[in-house]
């Protein structure tokens, strides 16, 4: 489990150094986008990982790793957002209330990750990262049906809780493209 601990830290990292550098690029353009337009660019991200998979090469320069990336932060703004609501306008957050945000949610997916790894015994290092995509796809499918349902379930796991197993899906990805 040290291990894991060290390359999830690792991956986190990584994908929070992306987060923090296109924050003072583009600021906080991304609180106008609604859920369902997070969950659809997570979607975009995840087909383009499937479909590389399935074809065996790509013609765009980035590669899977990129879009993995792309999917825990994604997921993490998605996280953001249904905390403090979309905002109609361009609201700006500030850099520092960003990070500390993005970072409130790493700490609540890596409990859960732990959690888990604690009940199902690391089963993921045994996966493929082709599983752990459709895994991925499987639950946008799900959050795309509760936001059709208007939020709304009878026995399943919300929105949130699909963000969080999406997003700890790519990390574990990304752990094992390293």
């Amino acid at each position: 489990m040290k291990q894991t601990i060290a390359e999830y830290d690792s991956i986190i990292k990584n994908c929070k150094d992306i987060f923090a550098k296109k924050m003072k690029d583009y600021g906080s353009a991304w609180r106008i986008l609604r859920i369902s337009s997070l969950t659809d660019q997570i979607f975009i991200k995840a087909q383009r990982i499937r479909s590389i998979e399935q074809k065996g090469f790509q013609k765009i320069d980035e590669g899977t790793r990129n879009e993995f990336i792309g999917i825990v932060n994604y997921a993490i703004i998605g996280l953001i957002q249904l905390d403090l609501g979309v905002s109609e306008q361009p609201e700006e957050i500030n850099y520092d209330k960003s990070i500390k945000i993005f970072e409130k949610h790493v700490v609540i997916a890596k409990e859960l990750m732990l959690a888990k790894n604690h009940d199902y015994g690391e089963a993921w290092r045994d996966m493929r990262i082709s599983s752990l995509t459709d895994l991925i796809l499987q639950k946008l499918l799900r959050v795309k049906q509760i936001e059709d349902n208007k939020g709304s379930t009878l026995i399943s796991e919300g929105v949130d809780a699909n963000y969080l197993d999406m997003l700890n899906y790519a990390v574990f990805a990304l752990i094992k493209l390293n």
